[in-house]
């Protein structure tokens, strides 16, 4: 049996001349949080689209807890949850109601963990659904999907919109059951801070392709940041080795590079005529943005 949660080969979508999806090759291991991160129209929303098998591939193919996405069985689809950003939910309906009618749908529904996992967003059960913030109908739907016991949970930009306390809410109690139960996690955010908080594997999509796949501190480790001064201030970007990003302040070249051993790098930038350089700290933000900021620009 395939210690696989999802598997992609060779998958592609296109809509008309746009390649949102191209050739992916990708496998995500059961358990643990994944949390998938790019550009606006890197494919993200595309693969899971395709993942739940809402929409066909052109192209290639892929499988969820070992079923073809085409091809998912009424059994495997209930071992699968999805929150998007929206949070959509039927507004008529009290939040009881509304728990009351998932729990009828699901043979795994685990009340202990929808009790334990709402009780950080402080929700009235006997609240109306359209009287709730964007907060508490983040909390409700994360609630409800991590009760349904699911083998594959994604959440897509789940904290879009939400303010510092909603946002700390939803993180905890996703931490906290993370570690209750066996659930793979797609974690999809444009927030470093929360993707360096809770994620164990970081999957860099860009252009339909994928980028990366490693632990996070790994892909920091093969990022480098430089203070450099140059006895030119003009200095050919393409000269330098595994060039992320350069910016020119107060007459100091801010570099970040990829791929370079400390030593080695040195001797390449003496090499370009630096005087005087100072290796820096890397943040995941600053290395991620780095990454996807050249790769932006880099034909598919």
């Amino acid at each position: 049996m395939s210690n696989n949660c999802i598997e992609t080969y060779q998958l592609t979508k296109q809509y008309g001349k746009k390649t949102a999806v191209n050739q992916l090759d990708l496998t995500v291991k059961k358990g643990g949080i994944h949390a998938f991160v790019g550009s606006n129209g890197a494919g993200k929303s595309t693969l899971f689209r395709l993942l739940l098998g809402v929409t066909t591939a052109t192209s290639g193919g892929a499988k969820v807890l070992g079923q073809e996405c085409q091809n998912l069985s009424t059994e495997l689809r209930g071992k699968v949850g999805y929150v998007n950003e929206e949070h959509t939910l039927p507004n008529w309906m009290t939040v009881e109601k509304v728990r009351a009618m998932q729990k009828h749908f699901y043979s795994a529904w685990n009340d202990n963990i929808y009790q334990r996992v709402i009780g950080y967003f402080d929700v009235d059960p006997k609240q109306k659904v359209s009287g709730l913030s964007r907060g508490e109908r983040a909390g409700f739907n994360l609630s409800m999907a991590l009760a349904q016991s699911p083998e594959l949970l994604i959440l897509d930009e789940p904290t879009l919109g939400l303010d510092v306390v909603a946002k700390q809410s939803f993180l905890e109690a996703l931490m906290f059951t993370e570690t209750e139960n066996e659930s793979t996690i797609i974690y999809c955010s444009h927030q470093m801070e929360e993707v360096e908080r809770v994620a164990d594997n970081l999957i860099i999509l860009e252009k339909g392709r994928l980028r990366n796949n490693s632990a996070p501190d790994d892909f920091v480790e093969r990022i480098s940041s430089w203070i450099v001064d140059f006895d030119s201030k003009q200095v050919e970007k393409n000269a330098i080795a595994g060039l992320l990003s350069m910016k020119l302040i107060d007459g100091q070249h801010h570099i970040i590079a990829i791929d370079q051993q400390v030593v080695a790098f040195r001797q390449h930038l003496q090499l370009l005529g630096a005087s005087e350089m100072h290796p820096m700290g890397v943040t995941l933000n600053s290395a991620v943005n780095a990454f996807l900021s050249k790769n932006h620009n880099v034909p598919a």
